[in-house]
């Protein structure tokens, strides 16, 4: 007899927690990764070199990603005798194809690293090759998560795919500590740059490794699929996971192209990748934990309620994922924006990082923060295009922003230099949300658009009035008080991020 069902709220749970606690150590990981190398070569170089291995990771491993959500769309509606079959087929196919990918990398990392940051100097870019050639065989382990991902949640299970990252931050944290322990004080000493070259990309690899491992533990005790060659491509089951997942893999490969086209332009700007990663791990945190408690249990929610008939829920439904997100994350674009600076200096400014890396991490903070509610609510209505077996919409439409980042890029970081490349992804993400709300408005025989605007703006309006009360506190405690040592400005963030909205408190 099977188990009944966990609630949305139950899920939701489940993975708020699993994903706070993930996101706890990736924190102490980049907060290691600060203390050790600043915004130096190492870093600037791991950026660059991350970026393939890390888009696979994101794009194929990720939760909420295409082959998560493929998986969990097809499987959700099947029996789960049939899952066993389905998922070793999909592994072959998908290994067969990243196999590939990851020789390639390692033989042709030179001309990937120069295709991505032509700028680089000399030492960055030995060294960034060096990395990239390491992480190559992430490539494989990355649909092989991904595939675990949605396998996993199609059967009810949320803890281990949602805590399953912690395991690459400790794996990174590992190997920092062990090249502390062998270098000792000698940070300046010549192998320095390239032991902690050396220790990140094997860190991350190993990272990557373990978080698959545990996940095939867990598959093989659901009776889910086995490490077993089959190449039954043909069966329907197969084919309707393909029909989602490969537009839906290219629709999200295009939106990161756009972080590639960012990360060209920043090559040419001192330190301008290194702040991104900074400022973007602080931002993707409570994004990455809020995110998949909202994505995580609306994914199969909207796909079972696809028929003519059961439009109106889904209309309520997406209403609520909307509102779910103006509700998380407005509060925090108030806080991101109006504390950006306290907040990078909290997390990172000791040893290697100082106040001068701060000053170049806090505005790309603030500019990440500005965009976090139209990042989540695109992929909300993204969602709703998958679970409704469309996953052609969402990639044409990425297609078409691949070539509107360029061009805000170039205009964007000539006006505002780093904070203008995110600003520019901001604004892709903006009107890719526009043009598929007005897509499913048609679609679904009309959405209340005036209503969820309405309300929607007043929530921005209560937003904005607590950043400037935060912004207001921070400035007032800073003046009188100061804001030197680590306890004045751990109480001056907990004070001026202590005000509360009305956005805030529903």
């Amino acid at each position: 007899m099977s188990k009944p069902s966990r609630s949305l709220t139950q899920i939701a749970g489940i993975v708020a927690l699993a994903t706070l606690i993930s996101k706890v150590f990736g924190l102490f990981r980049e907060q290691a990764i600060a203390a050790a190398f600043g915004v130096g070569p190492v870093v600037n170089a791991y950026a660059y070199a991350y970026v393939i291995p890390g888009f696979l990771l994101i794009l194929l491993g990720g939760i909420n990603g295409p082959f998560h959500s493929a998986l969990v769309s097809v499987l959700a509606k099947r029996d789960r005798r049939e899952a066993a079959p389905i998922v070793e087929a999909v592994t072959t196919l998908v290994s067969a194809v990243l196999l590939v990918v990851a020789i390639a990398l390692v033989l042709f990392a030179g001309f990937f690293i120069d295709l991505l940051a032509p700028g680089l100097d000399d030492v960055t870019r030995r060294i960034a090759i060096e990395q990239l050639q390491i992480m190559a065989p992430l490539a494989v382990l990355a649909g092989l998560i991904g595939i675990g991902f949605g396998t996993l949640n199609a059967a009810d299970q949320y803890w281990l795919p949602s805590v399953s990252p912690l395991f690459s931050s400790v794996a990174v944290l590992t190997s920092i500590g062990l090249l502390v322990w062998y270098l000792g004080d000698a940070i300046d000493a010549p192998e320095y740059a390239r032991l902690g070259a050396l220790a990140l990309a094997g860190g991350t690899l190993a990272g990557g490794i373990w978080q698959w491992l545990a996940q095939v533990v867990a598959q093989w005790r659901a009776g889910l699929g086995r490490l077993r060659l089959r190449f039954a491509w043909g069966q329907s089951g197969v084919r309707d996971v393909v029909k989602v997942m490969v537009p839906a893999t290219l629709s999200s490969g295009m939106l990161h192209i756009n972080v590639y086209t960012d990360l060209f332009f920043a090559s040419y700007i001192a330190g301008a990748a290194a702040a991104m990663r900074y400022a973007n791990f602080v931002a993707l945190t409570p994004l990455g934990i809020i995110s998949n408690t909202i994505l995580v249990p609306f994914l199969p929610i909207f796909s079972r309620l696809t028929t003519p008939e059961q439009q109106p829920e889904l209309k309520l439904r997406i209403r609520q994922g909307l509102v779910l997100t103006a509700l998380t994350m407005l509060p925090l674009t108030a806080i991101f924006i109006a504390l950006s600076q306290p907040i990078v200096r909290l997390i990172y400014e000791r040893f290697a990082f100082q106040a001068a890396a701060s000053a170049l991490v806090a505005p790309v903070l603030a500019a990440y923060g500005f965009g976090l509610f139209f990042y989540l609510a695109r992929d909300v209505l993204v969602r709703v295009f998958y679970a409704l077996g469309d996953g052609n919409t969402p990639f044409r439409i990425s297609i078409a922003n691949i070539f509107l980042n360029v061009i805000l890029d170039y205009f964007l970081v000539n006006a505002f230099q780093t904070p203008g490349l995110v600003m520019a992804t901001i604004g892709v993400n903006i009107i890719s949300m526009v043009i598929l709300l007005y897509i499913l408005q048609r679609r679904l025989q009309g959405l209340p658009l005036g209503e969820w605007g309405g309300l929607l703006a007043a929530l921005s309006g209560c937003a904005a009035i607590a950043g400037l009360a935060a912004w207001g506190i921070s400035w007032g405690w800073e003046r009188w008080l100061g804001n030197e040592s680590f306890w004045l400005l751990s109480l001056e963030l907990g004070l001026a991020s202590g005000v509360r909205s009305p956005s805030s408190a529903a």
